[in-house]
C-alpha cells in the first residue's frame, strides 16, 4: 500500500471520529439518530444537523479520491446522508393526510410530528401531547435537502415524492403568518403550550423555499417533472416579516441565540448586512457567556432551580433564572462557522480556543461538545451577586450530536478540507452582498384599437390585446387557478396548492406552457375586486408603489416586467384620465420615482424577462406528460374566451324619462347620513357610548328639521307638494328637477347670506311643512302600507339624484329587507303614459323576473363608482355586505410586523385583533364594532387595506407604535379635516366618508407621517390633500367650499404657532406613538414603586417578575393601560410623566419610588402648577381656566366642562404647550413628581437632571 499523505491520514483521523460519535448510533433500518442510549427519539432537527458532519467529510474525501478505497469511504459516507434523509422523509410521507389537513386549518393538531420512532419511523407521541408545530424543523430539512441535491447527492427517487416535498413547501409557505412552537419546542417562555410567531422559525422558512424554487430533485438526470416551484412572494414575505422582528425572536422572547442559525450558516436568510451585524452583536453582548451562550433570557431549563416534577412555569417565578441560566456551547460552534464563512479568521480562532477549553475529553482522548452547563447548586447564591463569576458543570448529554457535527464541520474549514462553498452549494451565503440596480420593464396593452388610437394622440404607441399575439395576456387569477394544479397526487391524496394568492413577483415573470407563452396581468389591476379599484388614481400610486418595491425586492434572473392593460372602463367621459397619461410619460422618461423603468412591447423584452415553464400541468399521473391536463385544456380555452369582456352593468334607469310633476317626497331624506357614527365634535373623542345606533331603526322617518341643525343645505328635506306654494324655490325649475350630480348640495341663492338669513328661511320653511310631516310620520308608525313602499319605488324611478336614490334604497333596506322584490311596484293608478315610460326605462319590471332591493343597490354601486360618489359607494358597498378582497391579508401583514389593530370607536366599542382571522370572522368583527353604520365599517377595511400598503412600504412610519386604534384614526381624520376646513364635525365626518379612496390614503399618510397638509377643492366637490412645506400655507391652496368670505377666516384660524403642540400630541396619542425604548423605560420604573395607576388600571410590580424590559408582552401590558385613556392628547401628556419618572430613576436620584404612583395625579398636578404661573404672569389661560377664583371653579368642575374645551379637566393652554422651556409641559411635570412623591426630599440642595 502506498503511503498517505498527510491530508489524508489527517482525514481518516477524522472519519474515525465521526464513525465513533454520529455513524455508530444511526439505526441500520431507518437510518435515524435516537436522542441517546436510553430515549428512541428521533427529532427531525436533530437528525438533520447531525448528518451535516457526515456529509461535510464525504465532500472533503472526493477532493483526494486518488485511491479506491477513498473513493469507497467517499461513497460510503455519501450514502449515510442519502439514507437519513429518506428515513426523515419516509416518516413524513407516512403523515400525508396531516400535510394535507394542515394546509387548510394550519392548526398545531394538524402538523407534522417534530420526533418520530428511531427504530420504525412511527409517531411515538399523540398529536396533543406535544409541541409538535415547529415550521424551522421541516423547514431545515427541505434546506439541507436541496443544498445536499445540488452538491451531487441522489435523495429523491420518484415523482410521487417529489409531489410530496412540493406540499411540504405549502406547508411552510405561510411560516410568517403562523405561530409555532419553535427551536426549543416551548413556544411561549413559560411553556405553558401557548405557539408564538417565532423568527428563526420564518428564518430557516425563508431559507428553504428560497433553495427549493426552480430545484431539479433528481439532479442533473431530472426532467421538467422534477422540478419544484415557489411562489416567490411568499419568500418575500417571510423575509419582510423576518426583517422587521430581528433581533426580537418572539413577543415572550426578546432575543434568541437559535437566531445565530438564521443571520448564518446553514440558513442565511437575512439579506441586510447591518441586521446581521445588529443580531450578532445583541446575543453577544447580552446571551455570551464563559461556556457558550443562554438559549434566551430567563431560561429555566436545567438550572438549579427549576422544579422538574411539572412541565411548565408559574410566571411569578421566572425571574428566579435570571442571571443562572444555562449556557450552551452549541453556540460557539455556529459562531465558529458564522466566522469561517466570513472569513475572519481571527474571530474563528478566538472562539475555536474558547471552544476547546470547555470540551470535555472522553477516554481515549476525544474532544466531546456537551450540551450545556449549569451553576452548582450550592455556588448559586454568588453567581446571582456576580454573574459570571462562579464555575458550572456539565449537565444533558455529552457528546451533544448537535453541536458535535457542527464542531467537526468547522475543524473540516479551518484546516482547509473544505470550502465554505462546499457547504452552500447553492450560494445562500452571497445574499448579503450588494445587487446591481433592477430595472422594472413596463408594458402597457390598449383593449381594442379605440383606445390604441386615443393613446397615439399623446404621442403614446401602444399594440393592442390582438397585436401582441402570440403571446397571451391574461388577469392574475388565472395564474392563481393554475397553481392550484401543483403538487396534486391522486395516489397520496395530495391537492396541490391553496392559498389563491399570486404577488406581484409572480406576475412580473412571462410563463411557457408547451409553446404558448403567457404574460399576467397584477393582482391589484383586477377589476372585478373592490371598489377601490375603480380609482384611477389610487391604482397609478399603487402601480407606483409596487414599481419600487420590485426594485428592491426583486432577485430571480432576468428583469421584472409589469404588463398592464388599458380598458374601456378606464376611460373617464371617454377620455383617457390626465394622471395616466403623465404616468406613461414618466414611464417613458426612463425613471419613476427613482426607480429605473423601460416602457416597450412585450416582444421586444422576451430575451430579457424571466421566464418560467409551466410544465406541471402535464398529465403526468395519467402517463402522458406531454398533454395538458384535462380540466387546465377547459378551463384555459373556457377563460380565453372571456377574459378581458367586459361586464355589463344593470341599468337602475334610462335616462330618456322625465317626471312631469315633482311627486311629494318621502321623508326617506337623510336616512344614510343617520347610520353616520363618526364623532368628532365631542371634546372627550368618544365618550359618548353606542346610543344614537340604537335610536335609528326607531325613527323611520327624519325628525323635524328644528331638531336637524345644519341640514339647511338640503333645501328638498321635506319637498312640499307643488300647489301648496314655492316656498322652496330650488324644487322645481322649468318643471324639471334639478339634477344634482354634485354631492355637496349647492345652495341656489349662493352661500353669501348671514346665518340669520337663513335661519327665518328655515323658520319660514318649517311652518308650511309641519302639518305634512306630522301627517307622514303618523302614517309611517302605523302601518307600511304597500301604498307608501309604492310610492318610493315610484321615486326611486323618477329621481335622478344618486343620492336621493341611495336615501330611499336605505330607507326599503331598513324598513323590508335587502330581499324584498320590487317588481311589478309602484305603477298602480298612475296614469298610463307614465307606466310605460317607466316601463321603457328598463327599470324595474320585466315579466316574471324578481328584482330584489339588493339588485337594485348594485345597480346604485356600479353607477355611484362610474361617476365617482365616493361616500354612496362606501355606503352602498357597506349595505351590499362587500368586502375588501385583501382584508384578511392586510390584518395579517399588520399583525405579523407585531402591530396589533384595534377596530371601533374607544373606550366602549373597541375590538382588538391579536391574531389572523378568516375574511368572514374579521368582516362580522368590523361589522359589530360599528352597529349599523355601514360607512365607516367600510372605511375602517379601506384603512386597514392601505395600513398595510404603507408598512410594507414605509415601516418607519410605524416606529414606537403597537397598537393601530383605526377608530380613533377615523376620528383624527374627521378633526384634522374640521380642523383644516374650519367646519364643525358633522360637515367633516361627510367630506370624509366622500374623499375619493386615493385622497383618503393619502390624508392616511399625512397623518401617520406627522406632515402639515392643507386641503384644496378640487372640481365637482372632490377634496384634495396637499403637502405644506411649513405650517404657513399660501392662500391659494386653503379651501373654500363656495364660501368667498370663509378665505379669510381661516387664514386667521391658521396662526403659525397656535395649535400646533396640540395637534402633535392629538395626532402622536391617536397612533400610539411613544418616545424610543418607552415600555423597557416604564419597566426600570416599576422595579422602584409598587405599581403605576392609569385611568383605573394598575400596571403591579410583579410584572418585572414575569416579563424582562424589551419583551413584548411587557410593552402590550402598559399599552393596554394608557388605551384606557379616550382622549389622545390626554393619554399623551401621562406617556410625558411617565418620562419624567424614568428621567428619576435613571438618574437614581433616589433609591426608591414609594407606594403604587397614580400618574394622573401628576398630570393634573402640573396643570394646577401651570395655571398658577399663569395667573402670575398674565397668559392666555387667564381667559378660561386661570380666571376664576377658587368659588365657582369647584362648582364648574363638577359640572363637567371647562371653558377652553380642554380634555379631562386640564386646560387646552397645556396641550398647547411645547415640551421644553421655562414654561413647558416637561417643567410643570418635573414639578409635579418632586411635590407628588414622598419620596422626593422636600428639603435642601437637589443635583437636579432633568433641566
Amino acid at each position: 500500500m502506498r503511503s498517505r499523505s498527510n491530508s489524508g491520514v489527517r482525514l481518516d483521523y477524522y472519519q474515525r471520529i465521526v464513525h465513533r460519535l454520529i455513524l455508530a448510533h444511526q439505526e441500520p433500518v431507518t437510518g435515524l439518530f435516537p436522542a441517546s442510549n436510553v430515549n428512541s427519539h428521533a427529532w427531525i432537527r436533530d437528525n438533520v444537523y447531525c448528518i451535516l458532519a457526515v456529509w461535510g467529510l464525504s465532500m472533503a474525501y472526493k477532493k483526494i479520491a486518488d485511491q479506491d478505497e477513498d473513493r469507497a469511504k467517499c461513497y460510503e459516507l455519501e450514502q449515510s446522508c442519502v439514507k437519513l434523509m429518506r428515513g426523515l422523509l419516509m416518516a413524513m410521507m407516512n403523515q400525508k393526510d396531516k400535510v394535507e389537513k394542515f394546509k387548510m386549518t394550519q392548526s398545531p393538531c394538524d402538523s407534522l410530528h417534530a420526533k418520530y420512532s428511531s427504530k420504525n419511523g412511527l409517531p411515538v407521541v399523540g398529536d396533543n401531547e406535544w409541541g409538535h408545530l415547529q415550521i424551522d424543523a421541516v423547514s431545515l430539512y427541505l434546506l439541507i435537502l436541496a443544498q445536499m441535491t445540488a452538491s451531487g447527492l441522489q435523495i429523491v427517487f420518484t415523482l410521487d415524492e417529489v409531489s410530496f416535498i412540493q406540499n411540504l413547501v405549502f406547508y411552510i409557505e405561510s411560516a410568517y403568518s403562523i405561530p409555532d412552537y419553535g427551536i426549543w419546542e416551548r413556544g411561549d417562555k413559560t411553556n405553558h403550550g401557548e405557539p408564538e410567531l417565532n423568527a428563526s422559525s420564518i428564518g430557516m422558512a425563508k431559507a428553504a423555499l428560497e433553495a427549493m424554487n426552480e430545484l431539479d430533485l433528481f439532479g442533473a438526470r431530472g426532467g421538467p417533472a422534477s422540478v419544484i416551484h415557489v411562489l416567490a412572494d411568499e419568500a418575500h414575505k417571510c423575509q419582510a416579516v423576518l426583517q422587521s422582528m430581528l433581533p426580537r425572536e418572539s413577543n415572550s422572547k426578546e432575543l434568541d441565540s437559535g437566531l445565530l442559525c438564521v443571520i448564518g450558516f446553514p440558513a442565511f436568510a437575512v439579506d441586510d448586512a447591518q441586521l446581521i451585524h445588529n443580531t450578532k452583536d445583541a446575543i453577544l453582548s447580552r446571551l455570551q457567556g464563559k461556556y457558550g451562550c443562554k438559549r434566551f433570557l430567563r431560561d429555566g431549563y436545567r438550572t438549579p432551580k427549576e422544579d422538574p416534577s411539572r412541565l411548565y412555569y408559574e410566571r411569578w417565578e421566572l425571574r428566579m433564572f435570571e442571571n443562572i441560566e444555562c449556557e450552551w456551547p452549541l453556540f460557539f460552534c455556529y459562531l465558529i462557522l458564522f466566522h469561517a464563512f466570513q472569513n475572519d479568521k481571527r474571530s474563528v480562532q478566538e472562539y475555536a480556543d474558547r471552544l476547546e477549553k470547555i470540551m470535555v475529553r472522553s477516554e481515549d482522548g476525544i474532544l466531546l461538545v456537551p450540551e450545556s452547563y449549569a451553576v452548582r447548586q450550592d455556588l448559586v447564591g454568588l453567581e446571582y451577586q456576580k454573574p459570571g463569576s462562579q464555575i458550572r458543570e456539565v449537565v444533558g448529554r455529552c457528546p451533544f450530536l448537535w453541536g458535535q457535527s457542527l464542531f467537526i464541520l468547522g475543524r473540516l474549514l479551518q484546516e482547509g478540507f473544505l470550502a465554505v462553498g462546499e457547504l452552500d452549494p447553492l450560494n445562500r451565503r452571497l445574499g448579503a452582498q450588494k445587487k446591481p440596480d433592477v430595472v422594472v420593464q413596463v408594458v402597457i396593452i390598449a383593449e381594442d384599437n379605440e383606445i390604441r388610437d386615443k393613446l397615439a394622440e399623446h404621442d403614446l404607441h401602444v399594440q393592442t390585446i390582438a397585436e401582441v399575439a402570440p403571446i397571451e395576456v391574461q388577469p392574475a387569477r388565472v395564474l392563481s387557478h393554475l397553481y392550484t394544479y401543483l403538487g396534486r397526487n391522486r395516489k397520496l391524496g395530495l391537492s396541490g396548492r391553496k392559498s389563491r394568492d399570486v404577488g406581484i413577483l409572480s406576475t412580473s415573470k412571462l410563463y411557457s406552457l408547451k409553446d404558448r407563452i403567457f404574460a399576467f396581468t397584477p393582482q391589484f389591476a383586477d377589476l372585478s375586486r373592490f371598489y377601490i379599484a375603480s380609482d384611477n388614481e389610487l391604482m397609478i400610486d399603487i402601480l407606483k408603489g409596487e414599481i419600487n418595491f420590485l426594485k428592491s425586492a426583486w432577485d430571480l434572473l432576468g428583469r421584472p416586467l409589469v404588463t398592464l392593460v388599458l380598458k374601456r372602463i378606464h376611460l373617464d367621459q371617454d377620455k383617457i384620465p390626465l394622471a395616466m397619461i403623465q404616468t406613461m410619460r414618466k414611464l417613458k422618461s426612463g425613471y419613476i420615482n427613482g426607480t429605473r423603468v423601460m416602457l416597450g412591447s412585450l416582444k421586444d423584452f422576451l430575451n430579457t424577462s424571466a421566464i418560467t415553464d409551466l410544465s406541471f400541468l402535464g398529465s403526468t399521473e395519467d402517463g402522458y406528460p406531454d398533454r395538458l391536463h384535462s380540466d387546465v385544456q377547459m378551463y384555459l380555452d373556457e377563460h380565453l374566451l372571456r377574459s378581458f369582456s367586459n361586464r355589463s352593468t344593470m341599468n337602475l334607469r334610462g335616462g330618456q324619462l322625465r317626471p312631469r310633476t315633482l311627486r311629494r317626497r318621502m321623508s326617506c331624506k337623510g336616512a344614510i347620513k343617520k347610520t353616520r357614527s363618526i364623532n368628532v365634535d365631542s371634546d372627550n373623542l368618544g365618550m359618548e357610548g353606542p346610543a344614537p345606533l340604537t335610536e335609528r331603526r326607531l325613527s323611520s322617518v327624519v325628525p323635524p328639521p328644528w331638531l336637524q341643525p345644519n341640514k339647511q343645505s338640503h333645501v328638498s328635506v321635506f319637498a312640499t307638494t307643488p300647489e301648496e306654494g314655492p316656498s322652496t324655490p330650488s324644487l322645481h325649475l322649468g318643471n324639471e328637477l334639478v339634477i344634482r350630480e354634485n354631492i355637496y348640495p349647492v345652495d341656489p341663492h349662493g352661500s353669501n347670506r348671514t346665518t340669520i338669513d337663513r335661519r327665518s328661511e328655515f323658520v319660514r320653511q318649517h311652518e308650511i311643512t309641519v302639518p305634512k310631516i306630522l301627517i307622514q310620520r303618523h302614517r309611517a308608525e302605523t302601518n307600511f302600507a304597500d301604498t307608501e313602499v309604492e310610492e318610493l319605488i315610484a321615486m326611486l324611478r323618477e329621481t335622478e339624484n344618486l343620492e336621493e336614490q341611495g336615501d330611499i334604497l336605505q330607507f326599503l333596506v331598513d324598513t323590508q329587507g335587502l330581499d324584498f322584490n320590487t317588481a311589478g311596484l309602484g305603477f298602480k293608478n298612475k296614469s298610463d303614459d307614465n307606466a310605460s315610460a317607466a316601463a321603457g326605462a328598463g327599470g324595474m319590471l320585466e315579466e316574471g323576473r324578481v328584482v330584489t332591493v339588493r339588485d337594485l343597490l348594485k345597480g346604485l354601486y356600479e353607477k355611484a363608482c362610474q361617476q365617482k360618489l365616493w361616500g354612496l359607494v362606501r355606503h352602498t358597498a357597506g349595505m351590499l355586505g362587500k368586502r375588501v378582497e385583501d382584508l384578511a391579508k392586510a390584518v395579517t401583514d399588520l399583525l405579523v410586523r407585531q402591530k396589533q389593530v384595534t377596530v371601533g370607536m374607544p373606550p366602549n366599542n373597541e375590538h382588538t385583533i391579536t391574531a389572523p382571522l378568516p375574511e368572514g370572522e374579521l368582516r362580522q368583527l368590523i361589522h359589530d364594532a360599528y352597529g349599523d353604520d355601514e360607512s365607516t365599517s367600510m372605511l375602517t377595511q379601506e384603512l386597514m387595506v392601505y395600513l398595510a400598503m404603507f408598512i410594507r412600504t414605509e415601516p418607519q412610519l410605524f416606529h414606537e407604535m403597537l397598537r393601530l386604534r383605526v377608530g380613533l384614526i377615523i376620528q383624527v381624520m374627521a378633526k384634522e379635516l374640521s380642523r383644516t376646513l374650519n367646519c364643525d364635525g358633522e360637515a367633516a365626518s361627510e367630506h370624509l366618508l366622500n374623499l375619493s379612496p386615493f385622497e383618503m390614503k393619502n390624508l392616511l399618510y399625512h397623518i401617520l407621517s406627522g406632515k402639515e397638509f392643507a386641503v384644496s377643492s378640487v372640481a365637482r366637490g372632490n377634496l384634495s390633500i396637499v403637502s405644506c412645506k411649513s405650517s404657513r400655507v399660501s392662500k391659494k391652496s386653503q379651501i373654500g367650499l363656495g364660501d368667498p368670505e370663509g378665505e379669510d377666516a381661516l387664514l386667521a384660524t391658521i396662526d403659525d404657532r397656535q395649535g400646533q403642540w396640540l395637534r402633535r400630541r392629538r395626532l402622536d396619542g391617536a397612533l400610539n406613538r411613544v418616545p424610543r425604548d418607552f415600555y423597557s423605560r416604564v419597566w426600570t420604573v416599576l422595579e422602584k414603586c409598587q405599581g403605576l395607576a392609569i385611568e383605573g388600571r394598575v400596571l403591579q410590580q410583579s410584572l418585572t417578575q414575569e416579563m424582562t424590559p424589551g419583551e413584548l408582552k411587557f410593552a402590550l401590558e402598559v399599552e393596554t393601560a394608557l388605551n384606557q385613556i379616550p382622549q389622545p392628547e390626554y393619554r399623551q401628556l401621562v406617556v410625558e410623566a411617565l418620562m419624567v419618572l424614568t428621567l428619576v430613576t435613571e438618574h437614581n436620584m433616589v433609591p426608591s419610588l414609594g407606594g403604587i404612583i397614580y400618574v394622573e395625579h401628576l398630570v393634573h398636578k402640573a396643570n394646577q402648577l401651570f395655571l398658577e404661573d399663569q395667573r402670575k404672569v398674565q397668559g392666555d389661560a387667564t381667559l378660561c381656566c386661570a380666571k376664576i377664583k377658587d368659588g365657582k371653579e369647584q362648582q364648574q368642575a363638577a359640572s363637567g366642562m371647562l371653558l377652553c374645551g380642554g380634555a379631562a379637566y386640564i386646560c387646552q393652554h397645556l396641550y398647547d404647550s411645547a415640551p421644553s422651556g421655562s414654561y413647558g409641559t416637561m417643567t410643570y411635570l418635573s414639578r409635579a413628581v418632586a411635590l407628588v412623591l414622598d419620596c422626593v426630599p422636600k428639603h435642601g440642595e437637589m443635583e437636579c437632571a432633568i433641566s
